[in-house]
């Protein structure tokens, strides 16, 4: 498939600007094989029994925006990926000017570019240690909202909460995993009660996922790289779901990524995983861990919307879409979410 295969006209109005509250409010689309259903996020538990397994990402977003100076100039960077050397990289604004061995300053904190690169992207050092990093980043760092939200005021909405899951547990993501941010304590209070089984994996979401797609040929395209986590307890929570015949419910494509890396095709073997990944979920793809799955609405041509066309099938997504703008779904990060079904295409 082409790049143009996954686009789409969306109208600017139905990009969300803002999170609903309460948050499982926000409406659901249950996609069922061509088989449409207008819910609330709140009635999720109804298609959810307690044979099934619901696993959730966990992942904590840093507050990686930072504002500072090059000399006399205002610049902006957002951290995307820590390395393993203590250096970072990230996207610059404005980074045309910028050259290896610049100083950057942030209030508290310096830092030395390392390498520039393609896009805006370099690799900075800071003064000081990853822990210590992470502690100025949460007094004098900012969430690191994707471009396409825009704000009137910095503080008109408290994205400090609102763009952070309410199970949000690890840091080191930079980038929300939007389809956790519906959940609220009551509805995990009430899929316990119901005694359905929640558990999460780990995997911290990149701002690379929102990198548009350069190539026509999807093919051609390179994954950015994330780091995450599956527990041997989540492995064997889902290996005795399968034998009780329940079904495997991920919440968000970051969920259903992770848990495709554990899964080895070869052997057709889940075992616990921790480490890189960046696997390219596209049309053709076979699934190997998940039944349904919640998501977003997602951009166009994006490598999201591609794994949502894989997991759905073509023509039902395609078709779910139209309906989602026909009737005024909110879109991306805080948009409104859908429910799918594997499809058996």
């Amino acid at each position: 498939m082409k790049l143009s295969d996954f686009d789409f006209e969306l109208p600017s109005n139905l990009i969300a600007q803002s999170p609903v509250y309460p948050r499982d409010t926000s409406k659901m689309l249950v996609i069922d094989q061509n088989n449409f259903a207008d819910q609330r996020f709140f009635d999720l538990p109804n298609y959810i029994t307690k044979n099934d397994l619901v696993i959730c990402n966990n992942t904590k977003v840093i507050a990686s925006r930072l504002e500072g100076r090059r000399n006399n100039t205002s610049i902006q960077i957002t951290l995307h990926k820590k390395n393993n050397n203590d250096t970072w990289h990230a996207f610059a604004k404005p980074a045309k000017k910028l050259k290896t061995n610049d100083e950057l300053k942030f209030n508290s904190l310096n830092a030395k570019i390392i390498d520039k690169l393609e896009m805006g992207e370099i690799i900075i050092k800071f003064n000081c240690n990853n822990d210590e990093l992470l502690n100025k980043l949460s007094e004098i760092g900012t969430m690191p909202l994707p471009p396409y939200i825009k704000r009137n005021e910095p503080n008109e909405y408290d994205d400090n909460l609102n763009y952070q899951t309410v199970f949000a547990k690890n840091l080191g993501a930079v980038a929300a995993p939007t389809a956790g941010l519906h959940f609220t304590n009551e509805i995990l209070k009430t899929l316990i009660k119901s005694k359905i089984n929640i558990d999460y994996v780990t995997l911290h979401v990149g701002a690379g996922t929102f990198l548009p797609v350069k190539s026509e040929d999807i093919n051609n395209h390179k994954m950015h790289s994330e780091w995450g986590e599956v527990s041997n307890q989540v492995v064997e929570k889902i290996i005795a779901c399968r034998r009780n015949g329940g079904k495997i419910i991920s919440i968000g494509t970051t969920t259903l990524r992770i848990l495709e890396t554990a899964f080895n095709a070869s052997t057709g073997i889940l075992k616990p995983f921790a480490g890189h990944t960046n696997v390219f979920i596209k049309p053709g793809y076979n699934f190997n861990s998940t039944d349904i799955l919640l998501t977003n609405f997602h951009l166009p041509k994006s490598t999201l919307l591609m794994l949502v066309y894989a997991f759905g099938g073509i023509e039902n997504i395609k078709s779910a879409y139209k309906y989602a703008i026909e009737n005024k779904y909110r879109f991306f990060s805080y948009g409104d979410c859908c429910l799918i079904r594997k499809s058996n295409e």
